[in-house]
């Protein structure tokens, strides 16, 4: 999952990047520039699987981030290299600075409406393209034409696609053109530090609920001084300031509960590792993220539940209680899920 780090300059963005990233002391990354960088997916379920298998390696799931270039003011637009790293992600979360004494909350909220304006633009742009030549090609016709049109009249409102219900079929028709208004939007609240345990303010909670997305607050600064220290010595740091957890936690989960996201897991004296699927995918395309002649020549999937695995204490012992059990093609991957798949290409 790939998650585009956006939001007008001398908000913190790229100071959170780095403190999400976890980069080393002296290092950091160039502003102005789509910087990438990982975070692995904090999961004790993998470091138990772990302790029973005692595997060469173990791998938690893995979240990248991108910090994505943006307009510098409002008006300015998104330039090329912006967009096509947008245009990469499979969600945005906006950095809004709202550490002003004075006017903070207020720039936050222009903040959000602005972006938001921004990617509305881009879509449209891109609708009005397709359609004048739909039109010229074809007049005003065929189920594409009608679809882009529908789109057309909910952007120039000025209400991003993610806050429009589309059906499964209209879904995969769009898909093609990677619309940015679409993508899920998780929006981040870099308040001072003496904010960084308040909840976001209702008038912005309100504002990204308005537009199809989710809002939490942290500190930059202080995220970036809690990722330079020991991990040892973070809970003490982090309980002086009435927090937690770090922001890193809190943006995997809402992320995570964003994009509708779970893991299974797949174990063994080689490896444990998390894998990240969709809520709602089924076996065959759980497998073709192992691998696509998982998916291409699936057989059956064996699968015992994480929770039914520990309380059973060995694989042995949950085939013998019934529950491990062999599932087809339609099975729904459920979140926990240890997974073998059976295949033949």
């Amino acid at each position: 999952m790939k998650a585009g780090l956006v939001g007008y300059s001398l908000v913190g963005k790229t100071t959170l990047f780095n403190a999400l990233t976890a980069l080393q002391k002296g290092s950091s990354v160039a502003p102005g520039h789509a910087n990438i960088g990982a975070i692995k997916v904090p999961d004790a379920r993998v470091d138990a699987l772990a302790a029973i298998y005692r595997p060469r390696k173990k791998t938690y799931a893995e979240m990248l981030f991108v910090d994505v270039p943006g307009p510098r003011a409002k008006g300015s637009g998104l330039d090329a290299e912006s967009i096509k790293a947008l245009g990469d992600a499979d969600a945005f979360c906006l950095v809004l600075g709202a550490f002003a004494a004075d006017a903070g909350l207020s720039s936050a909220l222009q903040q959000l409406r602005d972006f938001d304006a921004e990617l509305v633009l881009a879509d449209l742009g891109l609708v009005e393209k397709r359609l004048d030549r739909l039109r010229k090609e074809h007049g005003k016709t065929g189920s594409e034409y009608h679809e882009l049109a529908r789109l057309a009249e909910h952007l120039g409102a000025a209400q991003p696609l993610r806050t429009m219900r589309w059906s499964d079929a209209e879904e995969k028709e769009m898909s093609r053109f990677q619309f940015l208004s679409r993508r899920a939007m998780l929006v981040a609240v870099n308040v001072a530090e003496e904010a960084a345990a308040s909840p976001v303010s209702p008038e912005l909670a309100s504002e990204a609920k308005k537009l199809g997305a989710e809002a939490l607050v942290f500190c930059a600064a202080v995220e970036a001084e809690i990722a330079q220290l020991d991990p040892k010595d973070q809970g003490e740091f982090l309980e002086s300031l009435g927090l937690s957890e770090p922001a890193r936690a809190r943006f995997i989960r809402a992320a995570y509960k964003l994009l509708d996201l779970i893991s299974f897991f797949t174990v063994g004296e080689d490896e444990v590792k998390a894998w990240t699927i969709r809520r709602g995918d089924r076996a065959p395309r759980a497998a073709g993220k192992i691998h696509s002649d998982l998916e291409r020549g699936f057989i059956r999937a064996e699968v015992v539940h994480y929770q039914d695995f520990m309380a059973c204490g060995s694989e042995a012992k949950a085939r013998h209680e019934g529950k491990l059990r062999l599932e087809g093609k339609e099975y729904v991957v459920q979140d926990g899920d240890i997974i073998n798949f059976r295949f033949a290409v």
